[in-house]
Formats: C-alpha cells, sequence, structure tokens
C-alpha cells in the first residue's frame, strides 16, 4: 500500500488500509487517518492532521508555510477531516501565530484541481471549490457552499450556508446564506432557488428567503421601514433567522 520511494517522516503517524503512491512526501508530525488513498508527487508538510477516508490526487500540495510576509517559521497546524478530496494541484496552507494558529477543513468537501486555501481559514463540510477557486487567509466558509470556477475571496470575507458564486466571481465583502453572487466585484443576485430545491428546501421557506432577501439585500428604504416590514411578515423560519442573523454580525459589510 506504500510504494517504496515514498518518504516518510519517522515523526508521523500512517492508519490502516492508507495507500501513497510513489515520490509522495509525508512530513514531520503527519496524522494520517485510516481509508485515505494519497497518488504520486502528493507533498504533505509538518504538522497536518489528516481523518479517514480522504483522496489526495497527485501534486497536491497540502500543509505548507502560509503565504504570508508576517509568517516567522512558528509552530501552527492544519486539520482535515473526514471525507474530502483534493485534486491536481491543489494547495492548502497552515495557519499563522498572527491569525488562529491553524486552517481547518471539515468533511465531505470537494477542492478541484488549483484550488487554494490560505492561511487560518476555517471551511466546514460538504462544500465544492470548482477549478482555481481560492481563498486568502482569514475567510470562514460555512456549509454547502460551491464556489465556481476562478472565484476569488478576499481576506477576512464571511461566506454564509448554501451560497453559490459563480464562474470568475471577486468576492470583497460577506456573502449571506443560501444566496446567489456573481461578478468581478461580486454582487448578490437573488437566493439560491435552484440549488435550496435540489437540497430539498421546502418551498415556503425558499420563498421566505427570497422575500428577506429583496427586503435586506435589495430594498431602497431605510433601515427601520426595513426592520418593521420584515416585522410585519412574522416569519418563523430558522433559515429566515440566520440570514438576518449573519447581516447583523457583519462586519466587513454585505455583498449587495
Amino acid at each position: 500500500m506504500i510504494h517504496p520511494s515514498a518518504i516518510i517522516s519517522e515523526s508521523s503517524v500512517v492508519g490502516n488500509s492508507v495507500s501513497i503512491g510513489p515520490y509522495s512526501i509525508i512530513g514531520e508530525n503527519v496524522k494520517i487517518g485510516d481509508g485515505c488513498s494519497i497518488e504520486s508527487h502528493v507533498v504533505i508538510k509538518k504538522n497536518t492532521s489528516i481523518g479517514k477516508n480522504n483522496k489526495f490526487y497527485q501534486f497536491a500540495s497540502i500543509g505548507e508555510d502560509p503565504q504570508d510576509l508576517k509568517f516567522s517559521g512558528e509552530e501552527t497546524i492544519l486539520t482535515i477531516g473526514n471525507n474530502n478530496t483534493f485534486r491536481e494541484y491543489c494547495t492548502i496552507n497552515r495557519g499563522t501565530g498572527s491569525g488562529i494558529s491553524k486552517t481547518i477543513i471539515g468533511s465531505n468537501n470537494l477542492f478541484m484541481a488549483y484550488s487554494h486555501v490560505a492561511h487560518d481559514c476555517i471551511i466546514q463540510d460538504d462544500c465544492i471549490f470548482s477549478n482555481a477557486a481560492s481563498l486568502a487567509g482569514h475567510v470562514n466558509i460555512g456549509c454547502n457552499v460551491s464556489l465556481g470556477g476562478f472565484t476569488l475571496v478576499h481576506q477576512f470575507c464571511n461566506i454564509g450556508d448554501y451560497a453559490f458564486s459563480g464562474l470568475g466571481t471577486v468576492i470583497s465583502r460577506d456573502v449571506t446564506p443560501y444566496t446567489l453572487v456573481a461578478g468581478n466585484h461580486a454582487r448578490a443576485y437573488k437566493i439560491n432557488t435552484a440549488g435550496l430545491k435540489r437540497y430539498n428546501f421546502d418551498e415556503e421557506i425558499i420563498y421566505a428567503l427570497e422575500k428577506t432577501f429583496k427586503l435586506f439585500i435589495k430594498s431602497k428604504s431605510s433601515r427601520e421601514d426595513v426592520l418593521q416590514s420584515f416585522s410585519d411578515l412574522n416569519y418563523n423560519y430558522d433559515e429566515v433567522k440566520k440570514f438576518v442573523d449573519f447581516i447583523n454580525k457583519s462586519e466587513r459589510g454585505i455583498t449587495r
């Protein structure tokens, strides 16, 4: 299961039923969970912890030093959950001492070829990064987020659950949950209705989100009028509450 040309640090721990292909390099203090598959020419650097059943395609670079000029070699980590797929030339960096000292990736995510996750990012579960989608440092990504090919996300942005970006989108502000954004710079166009239907969201919830989106994102009314109109709707859906709470907590500003 481990090719004789692979180089594995003595301080690393490799789980059961792990395959490691030719010329791959496993660095110091790396932990690889059961059932992982590592193709040829993959580099996994120090202080990286990987869960079970992850797949790494050839030429992926995992756990490399952050591309941050403030980084001075401090000990930081990368943590990866279960059942993720990292395609060719995917690059994932560790955290920085000036950030949260770690990069965190959840489970069941797909990172297509040339996608990039910079230092101190947190990615939840069930996300899709299309080809060359890239995150700058300190970005938070919710669950079930889909980033179209060549999407670029500015540092310190937050992207809510079930958000979707079109091809070539440049995101420089927070993206509300359930929202479809596109363009350079990104604009919020509508609720990701088609995606929510694929996830079997109730039609009443989708309709409520669409109304809430129009009020909070597209309305030209004053903040007071928006809040009053929203109160009159008397929505009692967790998804709507999450949408509004996200806006209220945003420090960077919302994509509109």
